[in-house]
């Protein structure tokens, strides 16, 4: 193990991996390392007592905290399903360690049938492909929201987003031009496997979904519309610093919050803390995250 490895943050993991079942899904959560935010992204609307409180419960310093990343990989039947492919080289350099953890696990990416995207943000699609430009999984069928291809793929995009946030369409472009021979346009409602229903949490990104799979009760796999669990659950009303539709983004969250309080249904966070598998429940007028 490396001294970066040993040495992260608390309820961060860049090896490992956490295994659970849900009626006919065996899911395997894998890690591939951890970003770092500030917290003008985390929080921007946090006090300076709220950023120094929650930075430190993160593990993070003054004025930033890391954050797992947490990938699923899930068996169903036949098929060997990847939920997002993690950041490959084009994020940060404490990412992009999903090739690794596979191997550890004994999967060759080869044999991975299926790839979702949530959305194709660089921390979620930017293992998309190696470094000589080559699929990680060569043999898999591709999924994304067609909302998503179109925001991501239009041609004026540049003239209606901020100057910062260009360079993460080119790399939604790269990504998403890499698999189109590959690529099935999914919708709100469409069921990509028996039981894997896609459900629209558009605000992070305009394409953004969700995946709820059945079984003894079900499980919801959130991507970025509840960004992590201590920052937004805790705080459903503050904004998230890198969502697109920012109004949208805070009505799928509490619309979502408020579903799994009610249902008491069980969720996967991507940016949660590691394994990121637990439960929402009220706290009063918010609410808190239990595994």
């Amino acid at each position: 193990m490396s001294s970066e490895k040993a040495n992260l943050p608390p309820g961060v993991l860049a090896g490992g991996f956490h295994k659970l079942k849900h009626g006919r899904f065996d899911i395997t959560v894998l890690s591939d390392g951890y970003i770092t935010l500030t917290s003008d992204i985390l929080m921007p609307d946090g006090n300076q007592e709220d950023r120094r409180r929650i930075l430190g419960r993160l593990g993070g310093d003054a004025d930033s905290a890391p954050l797992q990343t947490n990938i699923p990989l899930i068996r169903h039947g036949s098929d060997l399903i990847i939920v997002d492919t993690g950041a490959g080289a084009n994020f940060q350099p404490s990412d992009g360690r999903l090739s690794e953890n596979l191997s550890s696990v004994g999967v060759d990416p080869a044999s991975i049938t299926k790839v979702i995207f949530t959305h194709v943000h660089p921390d979620h699609a930017g293992g998309t492909t190696k470094a000589d430009g080559s699929l990680l999984f060569p043999n898999a069928q591709y999924y994304v929201n067609e909302a998503e291809w179109s925001f991501w793929t239009d041609p004026e995009y540049e003239t209606k987003m901020p100057d910062p946030l260009h360079v993460f369409a080119r790399g939604a472009q790269r990504d998403l031009f890499a698999v189109k021979d590959r690529l099935t346009m999914v919708k709100p409602g469409d069921e990509i496997v028996t039981g894997m229903n896609v459900v629209s949490t558009r605000g992070h990104t305009p394409g953004h979904i969700s995946l709820e799979l059945a079984g003894d009760g079900n499980l919801l796999i959130a991507g970025d519309v509840i960004p992590n669990n201590i920052v937004s659950i805790e705080n459903p009303k503050w904004h998230f610093g890198f969502d697109t539709e920012p109004e949208i983004a805070l009505r799928s969250r509490a619309a979502l919050l408020d579903k799994a309080a009610n249902e008491k249904l069980r969720m996967l966070g991507y940016h949660w803390t590691y394994p990121g598998v637990g439960y929402v429940e009220r706290n009063g007028a918010e609410y808190c995250f239990v595994r």
